[in-house]
């Protein structure tokens, strides 16, 4: 086969060790992806972002020009922690995300969702044709037939349920990745578990079979993913904890649709924010409770009627959010200049604006000159779903960690990794964002072996 012909991961460089890269920002893990499609570690289309995560970050900058994807410098000055990955998809290198979240984080719907990611033809922006409350509360949707150079997405958002350490002794303690064992050494296990631990070798009453694609890291034969997806099976029914058998039976079904995608592509990223262990809600603590539910009320968003729901009422919610936000946005500009209690009327006799006075009033009497600017990106958190907030027990901590260890073994090896503190912004609780770290390193290096660890913040 000639070189012009030759498959792209034919073409793809290898990394003698794993690249870690850690930021603290999570938009700031973009250069580096970029950084290795520019040197050839990673394609420049069809990548699989796996994204451990409490929040999406499946935003898009409202008014960023769609192709200014195209200038790396407008790119990544456009970016921020909740809109990096959609310019990604439309610039065309990411095809396919799996949203990982734990149980405390529920977004947008659990399943899978396909739509196009495009240019709006009269705004020039990026805009999506998915209905997901989600995007509809931030203004993003249009129709297909508006979108001009739009890239096909497939999203799979996919709850990670808590579960408990291994204990049962046909585990294994070498923390070896399931992708790394030969078919002895499974058949060896099943043994061990079926006369120990009385489990099942099959999945849904047939045996998990998979081939793994040719990645350009080391994937050990692939005879040893046969019984792959038997063998995370085992080990999850193995151990005693409270995952009911329809958790099971999902958590199965999450490996095999992700092995099904992975094995397929070229390569893959495996992408962790650290507040996925444990997450807060910033807001909450900057603004007091009845503040925050005048916020909730002014920013609300009413879904459509389903039942009722076709294109024009879809496309009439969108734009009455779109002017609700707008004018929000404008409110909180203006009284940025002028906060006198002429202006906050004129404002607050603005349909749904009634409660303004209130918020402010009770703003300026705790902190004399308030951060108006802040106080709208608050709002524009507490639409139809407030952002997560659970601050996990050490024990939580080490259940979740103990569910993605068992994904990850059962998972081809990713090309790189990329990870977000998100401490600063207090996403990720700064008193736990250390040692959740050094443990998710722990973890990684025992599935993966040598890292190479890049600490950039």
């Amino acid at each position: 086969m000639s070189s012009s012909t030759a498959p792209a991961s034919a073409c793809l460089r290898c990394y003698k060790e794993l690249p870690v890269w850690i930021v603290e920002d999570h938009h700031d893990v973009v250069p580096y992806i970029y950084r290795a499609i520019g040197s050839k570690h990673l394609p420049s289309e069809s990548i699989a972002l796996v994204h451990l995560d409490s929040h999406p970050d499946l935003l898009i900058p409202l008014d960023m020009l769609a192709d200014s994807v195209f200038d790396k410098e407008l790119l990544f000055g456009s970016l921020s922690i909740e809109n990096w990955i959609m310019p990604v998809v439309y610039a065309g290198h990411f095809s396919h995300v799996f949203w990982l979240h734990p149980s405390w984080a529920e977004q947008i719907t659990d399943g899978k969702h396909n739509f196009f990611v495009g240019r709006d033809s009269s705004t020039k922006t990026i805009r999506v044709t998915s209905t997901e409350s989600y995007f509809l509360s931030d203004g993003l949707y249009v129709s297909e037939e508006l979108l001009e150079s739009k890239k096909a997405l497939s999203l799979q958002v996919i709850k990670v349920e808590a579960r408990e350490p291994d204990s049962c002794a046909c585990l294994g303690e070498t923390g070896e990745s399931i992708a790394k064992r030969t078919k002895q050494d499974l058949a060896t296990i099943k043994d061990l578990c079926d006369a120990n631990c009385g489990t099942s070798s099959k999945v849904n009453g047939q045996k998990g079979e998979y081939k793994l694609g040719n990645h350009c890291v080391e994937m050990g034969p692939a005879a040893a993913r046969e019984g792959a997806i038997s063998e995370t099976d085992q080990l999850c029914n193995a151990t005693p904890t409270s995952v009911t058998e329809q958790q099971q039976q999902d958590q199965d079904e999450m490996v095999k649709d992700l092995l099904h995608v992975l094995e397929k592509q070229n390569a893959y990223i495996l992408d962790i924010d650290l507040d996925f262990f444990s997450v807060k809600n910033p807001f909450k603590e900057m603004y007091t409770k009845e503040e925050y539910e005048i916020l909730k009320q002014l920013y609300s968003f009413t879904k459509p009627d389903w039942e009722e729901a076709n294109e024009e009422v879809i496309i009439n919610c969108t734009e009455a959010r779109t002017r609700q936000l707008e004018d929000l946005e404008a409110a909180f500009a203006d009284l940025c200049d002028d906060d006198s209690e002429e202006n906050v009327k004129k404002w607050a006799a603005v349909p749904g604006m009634k409660k303004l006075g209130d918020l402010v009033l009770s703003l300026k009497d705790r902190m004399g000159t308030p951060d108006y600017e802040m106080v709208h990106q608050a709002g524009l958190t507490c639409d139809y779903s407030e952002l997560p907030h659970h601050i996990s027990t050490e024990e939580e901590i080490d259940n979740l960690m103990s569910s993605v260890k068992r994904l990850l073994k059962a998972l081809p090896k990713p090309t790189l990794i990329t990870m977000a503190r998100s401490s600063l912004d207090e996403y990720c609780p700064s008193e736990q964002v250390d040692s959740i770290q050094e443990r998710m390193l722990k973890e990684l290096r025992s599935i993966y072996g040598s890292l190479d660890v890049h600490l950039e913040y």
